[in-house]
């Protein structure tokens, strides 16, 4: 498994601080991903310090904006919730959650120039650079390298809660909108996760960016094991008696229309269905459900691909692959489409 370097991240403390001295909350609460926890214990601490106030770590696991868990922090009374880390165009969510950067200050410089020169090889012409939250202010320093060693480079432009050069694990519009301008893709970070999702939606080499090991890899191979898998869930459920469609209760994951409209197709199609609701889809859980051949989840497409499951749990994109499969229609290349929800 990958290495995290936690020193590395520097969360916008002066943010909170000016928004809790704005806002005069008599509690707060803090969230963020579990690998940021240890920072997040230390400004948890820093709050209480200065504003004499409870201010609690909500230690669930938190995935993104898409996962904020502001019931968690409505059962706490706390009045405002910080979510630290997942940078997106919106600085607010509602009145209660206040999106707050956390940087990663890594150089990317020795790592940038090795891959800059590395991939002349490849005969190159131009390149797109993407990222994740804690790197996005680094995109300029690494276009410049780039840019010195010949290259073209794209940076596309951002769309709903994406900055320009931003992606996320399930939606990834700044780089599938300019696949026709670019020959490959470099991902600034240390995540496959992220990674998998421009080379399966795209469809053009990807490379990946580590610069706590200093070294640049392919993602390519990676990615293709993972299309593998899910072409393999959706065959595996082509079969399937009962399908459970799943609807996840997270607030950012509630899809509860598209959940509809799968079931009745799949019901025009001759299967029988049951609407199940979950917080947490994971294999566990699903043992608890008899009789049901496959599932299909509409709360993150990354669950499926992603995760081990005794029996196919298919994403949206995949649910849609198995209605034309089920229609005797062409699979085509359904992931190459810019976002998988």
């Amino acid at each position: 498994m990958a290495k995290v370097y936690y020193n590395m991240i520097i969360i916008d403390e002066k943010r909170i601080f000016e928004t809790i001295i704005k806002r005069k909350p008599r509690s707060v609460a803090l969230n963020g991903p579990e690998a940021l926890f240890p920072k997040i214990q230390n400004t948890v601490d820093s709050i209480t310090e200065k504003f004499d106030i409870p201010a609690y770590l909500i230690g669930d696991a938190c995935w993104g904006s898409c996962d904020l868990n502001t019931h968690a922090a409505d059962i706490l009374g706390a009045e405002i919730l910080f979510n630290i880390g997942h940078t997106v165009a919106m600085e607010t969510f509602g009145e209660k959650v206040v999106m707050i950067n956390a940087y990663d200050d890594t150089s990317f410089d020795i790592v940038a120039r090795k891959c800059a020169f590395g991939l002349k090889g490849q005969n190159y012409k131009s390149i797109s650079l993407l990222t994740d939250s804690q790197h996005l202010h680094q995109i300029g320093c690494v276009k410049t390298i780039f840019e010195e060693y010949g290259y073209d480079v794209i940076i596309g432009r951002g769309k709903g809660q994406l900055n320009d050069a931003q992606i996320f694990g399930c939606e990834f519009y700044p780089a599938y909108d300019v696949q026709k301008q670019v020959d490959a893709y470099v991902f600034l970070g240390q995540s496959r996760f992220h990674c998998v999702s421009v080379a399966l939606s795209t469809g053009r080499p990807t490379y990946m960016l580590d610069p706590y090991f200093r070294e640049y890899s392919s993602i390519d191979e990676y990615a293709q094991d993972l299309k593998k898998k899910s072409i393999l869930s959706i065959y595996n459920a082509l079969d399937a008696e009962r399908i459970g469609v799943i609807i996840g209760l997270k607030e950012g994951q509630f899809a509860q229309i598209r959940a509809l409209e799968l079931k009745k197709s799949f019901e025009q199609l001759g299967k029988k269905t049951q609407l199940i609701a979950l917080t947490d889809i994971t294999n566990d859980r699903l043992q608890n459900f008899k009789g049901i051949d496959a599932f299909i989840q509409v709360a993150c497409p990354r669950i499926s691909t992603d995760n081990h499951f005794e029996k196919p749990i298919l994403s949206v994109p995949q649910a849609l692959a198995l209605i034309k499969l089920l229609k005797k229609e062409p699979l085509d290349d359904f992931l190459k489409i810019h976002h998988w929800l």
